[in-house]
C-alpha cells in the first residue's frame, strides 16, 4: 500500500481540535432546542452534541444564532433533553475532496461510510459555491454515448449538458441512473443518494455499480435516517466533489437522487425557521435554492473539464406540474419523462419519447440524423393519437397512409426505445435507419 501524500495528512492533523465550547440547554420545543453560552463562537452548520442526563448523546446543527443563545435542530427526537444539560460544539469538519476519494462512499461532512480510513484532500472548500460566472463557461460539448439506443438517438445528451429525469416510484428510475453511471462516457461519476434507504445505497455501490463502476466513482449518501440538515447538504456536498473533480479538467458525470428529497429536506428546516410553505407545500426559497444547485453543474471555464448532470424528480401520480417538476423544467436543458403505463407492459428504460425533450437538439445531431429523429417522433406521435382506434379493430389499413406508417413502425420503435447499445451512437442510428425503412415499405399489418 502506497504512503499517504504528507499534505494530506499536515491538513488532518490542522483540522484537530484540541477544546470544544460548552453550553447549556435553555428550552425545548416547536422542534428545536434552544442551547445558551455558545452564541459567540457558533456558525449556522455547526456540530453539536448533546448530553441527556438520560440516554445516548444528542446530535445535531445549528439551525440560526442570536444574541444569547443558538438553536439546534436536531438529528432526532429530542426525547430526555432537559433545562441544564450540557452541549458541546463541534465546528463544522472541513470538507476537502481529493482523487484518492474515487471508489469511495462518503457522508455530506466528508466522512467515510465503507469502514475504511479516508484522508481529507489538501485544500477545503465550501459546499455551497457560487457557479462559474455565465460569460466565462464553455459552450455545452459533443454528444456523449449513453448506453442505450433511445437516448444515443432521439434523447441525445452533450457534455455539460443538464437533464432532469422525471419518475413515479417504483417505473425504474433508480435502475435508469444505474445503467448511466456505468455505460456513460465519463472521466468520472459522483452520485448523490439523497435520502435513500440504507439498504439501497449498498445495492447501489456493491451490486449495481460493482467494483469497475465504483473504481470511477464518488458515491455521496445521506440516508433517510438522518436528519433534514444532512440530507439537504448530500447535494450540496456531491456537487463540491464533481467541482473539484471538473477544475482537474475532468469530464464528470453527476447523477442526484433525487432533487425532490432534498426540497422536501429544505421544506422541514424552513419551516423550522419560521418560513410559510406558500408554493403548494413548499416554501418559497425552494425556488432559488434548486436553481442554484443546477446552475453549478455544466460546462466549466477554460482549461476545466464539464460536469454532465442527470436530475431525477419523483413527481406522485405523474403529475408534471407539480412544484419540483416545474421548477427543475425551467432551469435544466431537457428532461425524460418515465411512464407508468409503460413500465407495467414491460418495457425497460420506460421512457415517455413524446413528452421527454433533448434541448441539445438539433445541434448535437447532423441534418441526416435530425431527419430521422423528427421521422421516428412523427411515427410516435401518430400512433399514440389513434392508439384506441387502432387496438379496437376500428381502423382500415389504407385510410391514412402515414397512419399505415406509424402501425408498421410501432413494435419495432418499442423495442429499440428499450435497447442497449454499447455499440455507440452510429450504430443506434444505423439501427434506427432500418425500422424507419421498413415503415416506408413494409405491408400493414
Amino acid at each position: 500500500m502506497p504512503a499517504p501524500d504528507p499534505s494530506l495528512l499536515k491538513a488532518e492533523l490542522d483540522n484537530l481540535g484540541l477544546a470544544r465550547p460548552i453550553g447549556r440547554v435553555l428550552s425545548v420545543g416547536r422542534g428545536v432546542v434552544e442551547i445558551g453560552g455558545l452564541a459567540a463562537g457558533a456558525r449556522v452548520g455547526d456540530r453539536l452534541e448533546l448530553k441527556r442526563r438520560s440516554g445516548e448523546p444528542l446530535a445535531g446543527e445549528v439551525l440560526h444564532v442570536e444574541r444569547v443563545a443558538v438553536h439546534m435542530l436536531p438529528d432526532t427526537a429530542p426525547e430526555g433533553v432537559s433545562l441544564g444539560d450540557r452541549a458541546a460544539l463541534v465546528p463544522m469538519p472541513d470538507f476537502a475532496p481529493g482523487l484518492h476519494w474515487l471508489g469511495r462512499v462518503v457522508d455530506p461532512f466528508g466522512r467515510p461510510l465503507d469502514g475504511k480510513p479516508l484522508l481529507r484532500g489538501a485544500d477545503s472548500r465550501d459546499v455551497m459555491q457560487p457557479p462559474p460566472r455565465a460569460t466565462d463557461r464553455k459552450p455545452l460539448g459533443e454528444r456523449m454515448p449513453t448506453g442505450l439506443a433511445v437516448l444515443n438517438t432521439l434523447l441525445p445528451i452533450v457534455r455539460g449538458q443538464r437533464v432532469g429525469l422525471f419518475a413515479g416510484s417504483g417505473v425504474g428510475k433508480s435502475s435508469l441512473m444505474a445503467a448511466l453511471a456505468n455505460s456513460m462516457q465519463a472521466d468520472a461519476v459522483v452520485v448523490a443518494l439523497i435520502g435513500e434507504r440504507g439498504r439501497e445505497v449498498t445495492e447501489f455501490t456493491d451490486r449495481t455499480l460493482g467494483p469497475d463502476g465504483m473504481a470511477r466513482t464518488v458515491v455521496v449518501a445521506a440516508t433517510s435516517d438522518l436528519s433534514a440538515l444532512a440530507r439537504r447538504r448530500c447535494a450540496w456536498s456531491a456537487m463540491a466533489v464533481a467541482e473539484f473533480l471538473r477544475e482537474q479538467g475532468m469530464n464528470v458525470l453527476f447523477l442526484a437522487d433525487s432533487v425532490t428529497r432534498f426540497a422536501e429536506a429544505h421544506r422541514e428546516i424552513s419551516i423550522a425557521m419560521g418560513e410559510s410553505p406558500a408554493l403548494r407545500g413548499f416554501p418559497p426559497s425552494v425556488t432559488p435554492l434548486i436553481a442554484g444547485l443546477c446552475e453549478r453543474a455544466g460546462p466549466g471555464t477554460a482549461g476545466q473539464g464539464d460536469i454532465t448532470a442527470v436530475f431525477s424528480v419523483l413527481v406522485a401520480g405523474s403529475d408534471m406540474d407539480e412544484p419540483i417538476a416545474d421548477i427543475l423544467r425551467g432551469v435544466l436543458d431537457g428532461h425524460i419523462v418515465l411512464s407508468r403505463e409503460i413500465a407495467e407492459r414491460g418495457r425497460f428504460p420506460a421512457i415517455d419519447v413524446s413528452r421527454s425533450v433533448s434541448r441539445s437538439l438539433p445541434d448535437a445531431a447532423t441534418p441526416e440524423e435530425n431527419g430521422m429523429i423528427a421521422e421516428a417522433r412523427r411515427l410516435v406521435g401518430a400512433y399514440e393519437r389513434s392508439e384506441v382506434m387502432i387496438r379496437a379493430g376500428l381502423y382500415t389499413a389504407g385510410a391514412d397512409p402515414h397512419l399505415d406508417q406509424a402501425i408498421r413502425a410501432h413494435d419495432d420503435l418499442d423495442a429499440f426505445f428499450g435497447k442497449a447499445d454499447q455499440k455507440g451512437i452510429a450504430n443506434s442510428f444505423a439501427r434506427l435507419s432500418l425500422i424507419l425503412r421498413r415503415a416506408r415499405t413494409g405491408p400493414a399489418s
